[in-house]
């Protein structure tokens, strides 16, 4: 049985894996002085380096085989009646999820935005392809809007706080990486080496101004360039998205397909521009492999690299776009431009993504239904997409006014919303 206690004093939390930085601990603060407990679970160093509070601090030290058991016995020992997790797909998530379900534990996961920059996802039992949206159409949402505000909020046109996100992944794995002797038996869940993640981070953080500088120029050649284009949207190879929720294995046989469905489909005089993830830490040659497959499918010349960029400028002028299941995809959506994408999300609904073949996608693609769309992002913005941010001050304090009490709350957002108790929602225009 499900347990819904409201009495906070009842409630008590674990705290898994988190987001680089210090919002665990702050969340766990916050409800703590509502009245609930918390403790965290500490899988390595850089776990540690952001919980402050010793007393509440867990680690393991175990080996993953061992974590499911460890985690049965932790939820016994401290009677846990929540856990707390950020991303639902990482092998001790997934292990403690299942787990959690099976006790009829409130299961709290926390995500980047579907709706970036300026919102997270707070959502119960699971996220992107996962997440309970998957299962509810557009009606559905129609008719649960029909208590709440329809005011529209503006689509934002930057993530808001990449430095920090960058500065706070570095130090995480520096801590990984030099620190983490007591943990000898942590396994990072990304295919990776930590010591590769850590200097790709600390090389990206003393880049960043040169590299916006390449964005920058590289952005204007391809807005100025006279040609129609077709917006290719990539993500992180290691996102937990494209790992769990997609039917490829690595980026190039996303790369393959999408170049030979232009060649396939597009007209000769229109371009293809991929467009990197704000967070590409340059381990695989993307630039390479896609002018390699260019000129195996004739379209050399035709095929454009940018190395990040601000999306709002590259979709002005864009005839499609194209991706896996990057949440950039709102984006598009937002402006009414075609999108074909090829995993699972939350936004792959007939009324949105395009069900199009590629090649005919790229010849003559379908529009999304505009209304369709305000009315699903209108139900996003009134339930699993909270205002605020991980990793700036500023964004923490935000997210932190809201989103403690949605935890505390007996329903999820969902519920919530159909039952006329959804948790108000801070206006954009009040922004930190």
């Amino acid at each position: 049985m499900v347990r819904n206690m409201t009495d906070p004093a009842k409630r008590r939390f674990l705290f898994l894996q988190g987001p680089h930085g210090p919002f665990f601990h702050r969340l766990a603060r916050m409800l703590r002085a509502a009245g609930a407990t918390t403790w965290r679970v500490g899988f390595n160093a850089g776990d540690a380096a952001f919980w402050h509070d010793r007393a509440s601090y867990i680690p393991y030290r175990g080996n993953a085989d061992d974590w499911p058991d460890a985690f049965e016995a932790l939820v016994d020992k401290h009677g846990i009646t929540d856990i707390v997790l950020y991303g639902d797909t990482r092998p001790v998530h997934a292990a403690a999820v299942a787990a959690a379900r099976a006790r009829g534990l409130t299961v709290h996961v926390f995500e980047e935005g579907y709706l970036r920059p300026w919102w997270v996802t707070y959502e119960r039992g699971g996220t992107n392809g996962h997440s309970r949206l998957m299962e509810i159409g557009i009606d559905e949402m129609r008719a649960a809007l029909e208590r709440s505000d329809p005011e529209i909020t503006e689509a934002p046109a930057h993530w808001g706080d990449m430095r920090q996100h960058v500065f706070y992944g570095a130090l995480y794995h520096w801590f990984v990486l030099f620190r983490n002797h007591a943990y000898a038996g942590f396994r990072a869940h990304r295919e990776l080496p930590l010591a590769t993640e850590a200097r790709l981070y600390t090389t990206r953080l003393l880049l960043m101004p040169f590299l916006a500088l390449d964005r920058i120029l590289a952005t204007a050649r391809i807005r100025h360039g006279g040609y129609p284009y077709h917006l290719a949207l990539l993500q992180l190879e290691h996102d937990a998205s494209f790992r769990a929720h997609s039917p490829f294995t690595r980026m190039s046989e996303f790369l393959e397909l999408v170049i030979e469905g232009f060649a396939k489909g597009a007209p000769r005089h229109h371009h293809l521009v991929f467009k990197a993830h704000p967070l590409e830490n340059g381990q695989a040659p993307l630039r390479r492999i896609i002018r390699d497959l260019a000129r195996v499918h004739g379209v050399d010349g035709r095929v454009h690299y940018l190395r990040g960029g601000k999306l709002a400028r590259l979709l002005d002028a864009a005839r499609t776009a194209v991706t896996v299941n990057s949440t950039a995809a709102q984006q598009v959506l937002w402006r009414g431009i075609p999108l074909k994408a090829f995993g699972r999300a939350v936004y792959s609904k007939p009324d949105l993504a395009s069900t199009q073949p590629l090649a005919e996608f790229f010849a003559q693609p379908v529009r999304p239904d505009r209304r369709a769309y305000r009315d699903y992002r209108r139900f996003l913005l009134e339930t699993s997409q909270v205002s605020g941010g991980f990793y700036s001050s500023g964004g923490r304090r935000r997210l932190l006014r809201q989103v403690a009490d949605m935890m505390l709350a007996a329903e999820d957002p969902y519920d919530a919303l159909r039952a006329g108790r959804a948790a108000p929602r801070q206006p954009l225009r009040a922004l930190p």
